[in-house]
């Protein structure tokens, strides 16, 4: 095959990819719908991004710079479009990060021209990823993100121990990005997220301190702390408001997905919970419910998880694990009830594709506020299963 034959087949490859149609799996479980397809993977990135076109520079027209994984993406509703901002790595191990739009939210992702070129603070790092994104009261468009650098004090043979920190950046069009300093924190953190509004005239963050790179320690579980100055973010004090627990789905960790969406019945949040297994850490996603006036109080909790990894999303680069930090609730729309306002889940499976799943503010809230809450030991799930079936033979 010569250079323009494999050309022309690799860009129909690819419009046939991008413009694949997505559908929902039926039936589902009420609560949430799944699709087919993946929204994005490795194979959705542009092929201008990893080919030479010119046939002088690359005769064989092979792949210059290779994808690896595609997944983890934040998410927001902007310009009338369905935005997320993926985490592409690359097969050096490096990831960036790319915003990709579609006009449903369902299917039909591009990206833009360029990837996201984030600016430097501080020492550059080694790497980037996950970044939840959230649009605050005061105008601008918060990006927090993971910030993975060497452990400094790690002795010079020791090539796998790192140090993780909260990025943060903000943008006004997700193309041009102004660098704040990293938080400033007595841990390491990861998934740390963004409320969406001020509290007390302060941001407020969600947070999972941690002692190490990857365990965490003495880490209680999902915090909330308050910051005098977002451009100087220091967590003074972190109150823990979603505990680790034993023997549940977030044993071993958790942490806050995207930012929470505001409900006339509370903050509705997104997090994933990690308990370790013969075949290593599972993540899960679950559900919980804060108070309007108190978003470190939870009001409403329902045992287990929301979505496990199931099929293909079992299979990939870390297996078994589902990974969520971006969802849209379609805008307030004049003679919409706020139960039927649609809400776009977007997942990442084993740190390798991104998939969707749809739901309502109704659906989720119903399953919040009546699903049964964890009683912590076999009696009580055995007593909540006898009293569904003892309210359906009362039927």
């Amino acid at each position: 095959m010569n250079f323009e034959e494999r050309l022309k087949e690799l860009k129909a490859s690819y419009d046939g990819l991008i413009n694949r149609k997505n559908v929902p799996v039926l039936p589902d479980n009420g609560i949430v719908t799944r699709y087919e397809h993946p929204i994005i993977t490795a194979a959705h990135i542009p092929l201008e991004w990893r080919y030479d076109f010119s046939p002088e520079r690359n005769p064989y027209l092979q792949e210059r710079i290779g994808v690896n994984a595609a997944f983890n993406a934040g998410a927001i509703y902007l310009n009338g479009k369905y935005v997320i901002a993926v985490r592409i790595e690359g097969t050096d191990r490096k990831s960036y990060f790319a915003i990709a739009e579609s006009p449903n939210g369902i299917d039909g992702f591009r990206f833009r021209s360029r990837p996201i070129t984030m600016p430097e603070y501080g020492e550059p790092a080694t790497n980037i990823y996950d970044m939840r994104i959230t649009a605050h009261e005061d105008g601008w468009i918060y990006g927090i993100f993971c910030v993975e650098r060497k452990d400094p004090k790690a002795h010079e043979d020791d090539l796998s121990s790192a140090v993780a920190c909260a990025g943060i950046a903000r943008t006004k069009d997700l193309d041009n990005w102004e660098r704040l300093p990293d938080l400033v924190s007595r841990t390491q953190q990861r998934n740390v997220v963004l409320h969406p509004e001020f509290f007390d005239g302060k941001y407020a963050l969600y947070t999972r301190p941690q002692d190490g790179f990857i365990e965490t320690g003495s880490g209680g579980g999902i915090c909330w702390t308050l910051v005098d100055d977002i451009t100087h973010a220091k967590a003074k004090k972190e109150t823990v408001i979603d505990p680790r627990l034993y023997h549940t789905i977030k044993e071993a960790k958790n942490g806050e997905g995207p930012a929470p969406i505001r409900t006339s019945r509370g903050w509705l949040h997104l997090a994933h919970g990690v308990r370790n297994c013969a075949a290593g850490l599972r993540y899960v996603l679950y559900l919980y419910m804060t108070a309007l006036d108190k978003p470190w109080e939870v009001i409403a909790e329902p045992a287990g998880y929301f979505l496990a990894p199931r099929g293909e999303e079992r299979v990939g680069d870390v297996s078994n694990v589902l990974f969520c930090n971006g969802w849209i609730c379609d805008p307030e729309k004049p003679g919409t009830a706020e139960a039927d306002r649609n809400i776009r889940i977007y997942y990442g499976s084993c740190d390798t594709r991104m998939h969707i799943a749809t739901s309502t503010v109704g659906r989720l809230l119903d399953y919040c506020f009546n699903a049964p809450s964890d009683g912590l030991h076999t009696g009580s799930s055995v007593e909540n299963i006898n009293r569904l079936i003892s309210a359906n033979q009362g039927l």
